[in-house]
């Protein structure tokens, strides 16, 4: 799913884009900073921090993956060895559950979300808040 294809709204002089509904449901697409840690000291998590490299390097949650929002797509689909070869982890599988997207606030990883869940990775999940929501709460 390109994201020149998801369709937007104009709210006053704001553009939002519009989610897929499997997007928009709270408690199937949403972690909380604290299920993050408790997800992340299991060290039972796939955590993909969409962010730009500049952002990622200034700050991270730990174990994160750096895959850049504009780079999503194409990524998800790439054979599982390549995929293993480019970021250096296991590739993620459509079904697995512990799929975590995150960028600063969480509208870009709602759009990585919307793209992974496109692709059929429909138990993946994004971070509500952001690294901005992590730090306030667990600091970095």
């Amino acid at each position: 799913m390109e994201l020149a294809y998801l369709p937007r709204a104009c709210v006053g002089s704001l553009w939002v884009l519009l989610l897929p509904p499997t997007v928009q449901k709270h408690n199937s697409s949403i972690v909380t900073p604290s299920q993050l840690k408790s997800m992340l000291s299991s060290r039972n998590i796939q955590l993909f921090d969409v962010r730009n490299p500049d952002e990622y390097q200034e700050g991270h949650i730990p174990q994160a993956v750096n895959l850049p929002l504009d780079v999503v797509e194409e990524s998800l689909k790439l054979p599982a060895e390549q995929f293993q070869q480019k970021f250096v982890v296991k590739a993620p599988g459509k079904d697995d559950a512990n799929i975590v997207f995150h960028c600063k606030t969480g509208i870009r990883s709602a759009e990585a979300l919307g793209i992974a869940r496109q692709l059929g990775f429909h138990r993946a999940r994004h971070l509500k808040g952001g690294y901005s929501a992590w730090v306030e709460q667990e600091g970095n």
